[in-house]
């Protein structure tokens, strides 16, 4: 067997590894808050938050699930909380595709934790940007009090929830609140704001203060049924519009509400039939190489995810470390814009790193997005960048100038834009390559991603210095033993905050996908942003020439 193809087998057998362990995590994200909490919910006749979804959604589609790793080994001192107590995602109702919410009354009562607020956000951002039916299946007891000077008073916290609920409202976009479960206190907005509410008998419950609040307060002695139940909301208060005996009926009445609804303009972004690529996908697994630092050529990526592998390549010969290029995805049209991780060569004999961002790499990427914008076609940016090129040459070809060029295109861009972290994504890199911070419709990664402001090793390696210089200052004397002790801990504490699942676990991704789904994931996307017509005008202001 010759060298190249061991390196096929080493690369595959590490991602089909960091796959394994994606699958056993979200297996433990599925359990919500243990099989023992699963089960008391049954036996109330309640369906959990995932049966709830999968009884909604259409037979034989696909549930594009949002922020399951949100939380992620967080909150641990308050016994954790998987998927920041919340499953969302985007879903087809009744033929619609729609973003779905629902509490998981598993964890904790279903309580709104920090990242659960930032979640269900996220899940309202997606849902506003995309003008996408929201449907929201509420079993919450609110605000987790232990924590609540993080999630209630501030900007973006608990409040901005129903802030977003009126503005969807003023947007024309639908939503539909079916409560399940408690909904308390501040909670109680929701459904209220929302356009139509159904409520379960027995189990859905809707009060400013619960019963023990009102006895304390008041000194009245109600139960929630009579003070909030769903016979009291649909008969005496006419605060909710339907009730129902069951989970299984308010779910189907919110398909026959689903199924009416009538059908906007949308952005018209060009799809014809699709085609599978001709190179395999199941190969995606093998390109990827085991250590991040090694070279690989990106178009083989892009030919396992586009339509028949074809990629027409923008300014081919020039600015190399960056490939633009037109091609289609499930039929649609799509500009991706993507790092080539392999050494190129210029034509004036300059060696270039892969995933190193040069003046002309970025100044091809800047020209590139301003045209797909011309064209009104969505982007596609799959990162692997270590950042932009450094040193007296770059500099004093004006770098900053050139990279703040391709910052400008990006931040400015008013088609959607789409995000696959596949490898590294460091520092200013991850900001030209459109990270979080510049506003992707959606934002994945690959098990293999890699967020940080720079590399684990020279990361380590200046924080090692400054820790150093700290201990001499205090005149501490380092022995070569404890300065690579302290380099051990110090990369090993650097590296864990590098990995998608702390990336996931913030939010700042949502979600870590497998490869081979990354072509039917971005489809989705891309049909979820076909649904808002992009009403801005192009607009660069100030550019840097």
């Amino acid at each position: 067997m010759d060298t190249q193809q061991l390196d096929l087998n080493r690369n595959e057998d590490a991602m089909r590894k960091a796959l394994s362990t994606l699958r056993q995590r979200f297996a433990v994200i599925e359990q919500g808050g243990g099989k023992k909490n699963l089960e008391k919910i049954r036996q109330k006749g309640k369906l959990t938050p995932r049966e709830r979804i999968a009884y909604l959604l259409d037979k034989n589609t696909d549930f594009t699930e949002i922020g399951a790793f949100a939380a992620y080994g967080m909150y641990a001192e308050h016994g954790g909380c998987p998927a920041a107590g919340t499953v969302g995602g985007i879903g087809y109702v009744s033929g619609r595709q729609c973003m779905i919410v629902a509490n998981d009354m598993t964890v904790k009562a279903g309580a709104w934790f920090p990242l659960t607020g930032k979640k269900n956000l996220r899940l309202q951002e997606i849902a506003m940007e995309n003008r996408l039916p929201v449907i929201y299946l509420v079993d919450s007891a609110g605000v987790y009090l232990p924590m609540q000077d993080e999630i209630f008073p501030d900007k973006e916290h608990f409040g901005r929830i129903f802030r977003n609920n009126a503005r969807m409202s003023a947007m024309g976009i639908t939503q539909i609140a079916a409560v399940m479960g408690s909904c308390v206190a501040g909670g109680a907005y929701l459904p209220i704001m929302s356009d139509e509410v159904l409520m379960v008998e027995g189990n859905g419950s809707i009060f400013l203060a619960g019963p023990y609040l009102v006895k304390a307060a008041i000194g009245e002695t109600v139960d929630a049924e009579t003070l909030g139940g769903a016979v009291t909301h649909t008969e005496i208060s006419g605060i909710a519009d339907y009730k129902f005996k069951t989970d299984q009926e308010c779910l189907d009445h919110i398909k026959k509400i689903i199924g009416k609804l009538g059908h906007p303009a949308n952005a018209g972004f060009d799809r014809i039939a699709s085609a599978p690529p001709e190179k395999d996908p199941a190969e995606l697994y093998t390109i990827i190489p085991e250590d991040n630092t090694r070279p690989y050529d990106m178009l083989d990526i892009i030919g396992r995810i586009v339509d028949r592998s074809e990629f027409d390549q923008y300014k081919e010969d020039y600015g190399k470390s960056i490939l633009c290029g037109y091609a289609r995805i499930d039929g649609w049209a799509v500009g991706i814009v993507a790092n080539q991780r392999k050494i190129v060569k210029s034509k004036k004999g300059e060696m270039q790193m892969g995933g190193v961002i040069y003046n002309d790499s970025a100044d091809k990427a800047a020209r590139f997005i301003m045209n797909c914008n011309q064209k009104m076609i969505p982007l596609v940016f799959l990162q692997d960048v270590t950042g932009f090129m450094v040193g007296s040459r770059s500099e004093h070809a004006g770098i900053i100038k050139d990279g703040a060029k391709m910052v400008n295109a990006v931040a400015n861009s008013v088609v959607p834009k789409f995000t696959v972290i596949i490898g590294n994504s460091y520092g200013a890199g991850n900001y030209a390559m459109c990270g979080k911070a510049y506003d992707p419709r959606f934002i994945y990664a690959w098990p293999t991603a890699k967020m940080a402001v720079m590399g684990g090793e020279q990361a380590a390696k200046t924080l090692l210095q400054i820790q150093i210089a700290s201990l001499k200052a205090k005149g501490e004397i380092i022995t070569p033993e404890e300065e690579n002790r302290l380099l051990n801990d110090i990369t090993a504490r650097y590296l864990s905050q590098t990995t998608p699942y702390y990336a996931a676990a913030h939010l700042w991704v949502d979600e870590i996908i497998d490869p081979m789904d990354t072509r039917k994931i971005l489809s989705a996307s891309i049909t979820a942003a076909n649904q808002a017509p992009v009403e801005a005008a192009f607009n660069l202001g100030v550019f840097q020439v």
